[in-house]
């Protein structure tokens, strides 16, 4: 798959895919691919490259301009500048004519306008073998199934078309969001049916990358789950381990580096080359400006969510455990614990200005008191958040540098070098993970490390969902063990434990919910998991939720829009140009 996907796709196919963004307007792309490409085996596999190709606009460095999902989560938040930029929808104040709605409903159409294309036009290929016909088909019908999955989730219930058709044909009604769900159930039936379709792909395999059976059953399990068919979501979560992949059982943290990209727990990921354009997007949107190449500081760790990773032993965090009464005083009081050692008198005066209780303030202890709220906690924790006063080596400057966020901030450029994001006028929580750190690459556009989509953390989690939903919560809990053994956590019910206790499937509910976040966080999955929960809500939009100072003082706070929130509306321009489409409730049309 490296010399198949990796690779620039030939200059023509790449013009021509350039060109055809908008998933109405497919006469050239038709006309071009049907008549000429598909005479040619060669040029047939650069068009299958090119219907991979499109899973790269969420996670490319080469597009600066999209949507981070987990952004939509409980998760992350972005920043000041981007939330009424990029984000209104957080706001309560977005409309159904806004840009972002029309450009994913394109994008994620395109997707399945190359799947379509490959899926109804390979079989005439004449110079390509029967089995990479049907392997090439099958592929598709993955990547036509993960694009329509992605389009129910958000707007439940689209059009669907199987095949491409002229720019006016484009005029069906909406299909029901249960229509949609079979019609992707019948593509992955078809994909685990082909007996063409590998279960998994060896790390050295020059196919790897592409899909697997291993990723379809992944998918159709997760539709299962939509469906509230938990019996036939836990047997495709079952299948999953049965076909080879497995827990990585190292460090958590290197999960997200190049030499574990290609783990037997990835199942499915987009493949990253170190070329301009073509690096993942994280370390420039995750990153700060201490990164190799200058990272942009888009979005933070939510305060609300960091403080739920447990201590290790299972307590739940609470700051009172550390500081005594830190709960009941004001956000700005309480930001005297967070400041760094020996303030000059400047500093100290602009504190006690600002709000802060000067008169907890230790001169010689104040770092330490602090990093003792973040040690021996969930390990994930340290991997996906730079904690305040720990250390970050950035090789901004050209050499690798240990650099840690202290407050107030001082400079970058001399020892002790503190942090520097785009926000420096606030405390936020970086964000670590995926983000290149010291010299490990050259160029921030150039970050090779392949972004996962499905990997086998994820299988469990959701094999334990699906057992817990059965009622069979004591069998659940033991794949939930599994992923938070790797996190150096205490197991659920462990003997004498009375903080992992769980007694039935209404306490281990919440628990596993959390488990998905502390796992999967900053991997752009949790939307679609908190939308599906029907917890969306109540986890964005908590009283005073938003990003929030790491003490609590909110630098903004999200305002809820209504019930239409809750899904998207179908874009102002798609209504306007097929009057057959009705607008999801509550939103105007």
């Amino acid at each position: 798959m490296e010399k198949m996907i990796k690779i620039l796709l030939l200059p023509a196919i790449i013009s021509l895919a350039a060109s055809c963004t908008k998933f109405l307007d497919r006469s050239p792309y038709d006309e071009i691919s049907s008549e000429n490409v598909f005479r040619s085996a060669t040029l047939a596999e650069s068009v299958v490259n090119g219907a991979y190709s499109n899973l790269r606009y969420d996670y490319s460095n080469g597009s600066r301009d999209i949507l981070n999902w987990d952004a939509f989560s409980s998760v992350m938040d972005p920043t000041d500048a981007h939330i009424f930029l990029n984000y209104s929808y957080l706001t309560g104040t977005i409309q159904p004519n806004n840009s972002s709605f029309l450009t994913y409903w394109q994008r994620l159409y395109e997707g399945v306008a190359r799947a379509n294309d490959v899926i109804n036009n390979i079989a005439q290929v004449p110079d390509m073998s029967e089995a990479v016909k049907k392997q090439r088909i099958a592929e598709c019908k993955f990547l036509r199934a993960y694009h329509y999955y992605r389009l129910n989730c958000l707007w439940r219930g689209v059009p669907v078309y199987l095949e491409n058709l002229p720019s006016a044909a484009y005029t069906k009604p909406r299909a029901s969001e249960q229509e949609v769900w079979n019609t992707i159930i019948n593509d992955l039936n078809d994909c685990i049916n082909t007996a063409e379709l590998p279960d998994k792909y060896a790390a050295n395999s020059a196919d790897y990358g592409r899909v697997t059976k291993g990723a379809a059953y992944t998918l159709r399990g997760k539709v299962y789950m939509w469906m509230k068919k938990w019996d036939l979501a836990e047997l495709d979560f079952r299948k999953v381990g049965d076909l080879g992949y497995s827990l990585y059982t190292g460090n958590y943290a290197d999960l997200f580096k190049l030499a574990q990209e290609k783990s037997n727990e990835m199942i499915f990921s987009v493949q990253m080359e170190e070329l301009s354009g073509m690096g993942n997007t994280f370390s420039y949107t995750y990153g700060n400006r201490m990164t190799t190449g200058a990272g942009n500081s888009s979005f933070f760790m939510n305060t609300k969510f960091v403080e739920t990773y447990e201590w290790a032993d299972g307590k739940p965090f609470s700051w009172d455990d550390v500081i005594p009464g830190y709960s009941s005083m004001d956000p700005k009081a309480r930001s005297v614990f967070f400041l760094r050692d020996n303030l000059n008198t400047t500093e100290q005066t602009a504190m006690q200005t600002y709000g802060a209780d000067m008169s907890k303030y230790l001169p010689t202890g104040n770092e330490a008191r602090i990093k003792a709220a973040y040690a021996n906690r969930d390990a994930r924790l340290s991997a996906t958040v730079i904690t305040p006063y720990s250390v970050y080596s950035g090789g901004f400057s050209g050499s690798a540098i240990n650099y840690s966020p202290r407050w107030p901030f001082r400079s970058s450029a001399a020892a002790p070098y503190d942090l520097q994001t785009n926000s420096n006028s606030h405390m936020l929580y970086s964000i670590r993970k995926f983000v290149t750190e010291g010299r490990e690459f050259i160029n921030i556009n150039f970050n090779p490390v392949d972004v996962p989509i499905f990997r086998y953390a994820d299988v469990l989690l959701s094999l334990a969902e699906a057992l817990n939903e059965q009622g069979n919560y004591q069998d659940a809990i033991v794949y939930v063990n599994q992923v938070r053994s790797r996190a150096n956590l205490a197991p659920l019910n462990q003997p004498g434990n009375p903080y992992v206790a769980v007694n039935n499937s209404d306490e281990l509910r919440p628990r596993i919910r959390n488990e998905r976040k502390w796992e999967l966080a900053c991997e752009e999955q949790l939307y679609y998991d908190e939308l599906r929960w029907g917890t969306w809500k109540d986890d964005k939009f908590s009283t005073g939720n938003g990003l929030l100072e790491v003490w609590g003082e909110p630098v903004y706070t999200y305002n809820w829009g209504g019930a239409a929130y809750l899904k998207w509306p179908i874009p102002s321009a798609e209504l306007e140009r097929n009057t057959n489409l009705d607008q999801n409730d509550h939103w105007q049309r």
